[in-house]
């Protein structure tokens, strides 16, 4: 009967001790879960409110369940600025020093391994210090910050780029730092910086038998007289009449009762053909955002300015007395803004296709004296102009803009 040597066993011992190390090593994880309560877009000047859930997902009952250690976990807000080589000339920076700490696994570096540099930063906030999971425990903290007031939009261009992130970073005991980034919206609304909130009585009726801490308190008032200040500034209707014309006479009127809107709001104009001179056969509406570089940080002198469409409406007009539009500014676009580097600007973009010769029709009279058909010339000389009109687009409500934003208000990951 043929034995086993003393190899197999040897061999039969390593794999199950292999085994139980290894599934300790893959069970041996903490879930860190972080969520905005209100949503993942912010006006700046508000305070940003993130609860951070740290979690031993382990049962009570697993043979190997054992309870987790952190060293400690810190929270810090930041913007990342990124801009395009070719379009953009920086000057150097001395980036030696963060580079320095970039290298050390064990100094948190919020933006550690992102592109581009970055140029606003709060202060870091310590968390907790050895926190001990027993297997199911979670335990949660809450982190709050004032969004810099003066620092620029949340904004993705074709030249340049502003992103901000919530990073949490979090480490166990001899083990490199691991970092959680949640990204966010921020909208700028000048004026807001300047205003002064009066000391002797809040903006709108308080609760007595609520109570309220100042800095809440505050943060709701400034997203209230947010929302009132954009209200008054948009609402403002006037009418706005422009004669279109050509080097050969008059084609028609347009009209628009207001140049400033909020992002989600529609831009709505009329034109009216019926005065012109010149037979107008189509026009186009574009809605376009004109984003511009700074002169000193050209890479080019003279480099053409970037433009981007986000609605357009065209129509064919011929015989048409009047006509209208609608074009929609989208609730994720960014509202206008200026920066020392890069300068945002909307517009109306219009082009016109008129009639270079008389745009009669031709008659085809039918065998019958009453029966006439209309057709239309086969071929016919054009003349093309465009026109811009310049557009203010401000910011609106961040709850409502964070309906369709691009980011999620719950971000997580294991460790």
């Amino acid at each position: 009967m043929p034995t086993l040597g003393f190899g197999f066993f040897f061999l039969l011992f390593g794999l199950v001790f292999f085994s139980q190390v290894y599934s300790r090593a893959v069970q041996a994880m903490i879930e860190v879960l972080a969520k905005l309560g209100r949503g993942p877009v912010f006006l700046a000047g508000e305070v940003l409110e993130c609860v951070i859930t740290f979690t031993n997902p382990l049962s009570a009952s697993s043979t190997s369940a054992s309870s987790e250690m952190l060293a400690w976990a810190s929270a810090q807000i930041h913007c990342q600025f990124h801009t395009s080589e070719n379009r953009v000339a920086l000057p150097p920076s001395d980036g030696s020093k963060h580079d320095v700490q970039a290298e050390n696994e064990t100094v948190f570096v919020p933006n550690r391994g992102e592109r581009g540099q970055c140029i606003l930063s709060t202060p870091p906030k310590i968390l907790f210090c050895d926190l001990r999971l027993d297997p199911g425990e979670s335990k949660s903290y809450s982190y709050s910050e004032t969004l810099p007031i003066d620092g620029p939009p949340s904004f993705r261009g074709q030249s340049v780029k502003y992103v901000y992130k919530l990073t949490i970073g979090c480490q166990r005991v001899n083990s490199p730092i691991k970092l959680l980034r949640v990204p966010f919206r921020v909208l700028v609304l000048h004026g807001l910086k300047d205003y002064q909130f009066p000391q002797d009585e809040a903006v709108a009726p308080s609760n007595p038998f609520l109570e309220e801490e100042e800095g809440l308190k505050k943060d709701s008032r400034l997203a209230d007289l947010a929302t009132e200040l954009l209200t008054v500034a948009t609402s403002r209707r006037s009418l706005h009449l422009y004669n279109i014309s050509n080097t050969r006479g008059k084609v028609g009127t347009f009209c628009i009762f207001k140049t400033m809107y909020k992002i989600g709001e529609d831009v709505i104009g009329t034109f009216n053909f019926s005065e012109g001179d010149i037979p107008c056969l189509q026009f186009s509406v574009s809605l376009q955002t004109e984003e511009s570089i700074q002169e000193e940080f050209q890479r080019r002198r003279g480099q053409p300015v970037s433009f981007s469409t986000h609605a357009r409406h065209q129509e064919a007009c011929l015989h048409t007395a009047q006509s209208s539009f609608s074009l929609p500014i989208p609730l994720s676009s960014t509202p206008g803004f200026t920066t020392n580097i890069v300068s945002l600007k909307w517009r109306l973009h219009f082009e016109f296709v008129t009639s270079g010769e008389s745009a009669g029709t031709c008659l085809v009279r039918g065998s019958q004296s009453e029966a006439v058909t209309w057709t239309g010339v086969e071929q016919m000389e054009v003349d093309t102009f465009s026109w811009d009109l310049p557009i203010k687009v401000l910011p609106t409500n961040p709850i409502l803009a964070s309906y369709v934003s691009q980011f999620s208000s719950t971000n997580s990951i294991t460790i």
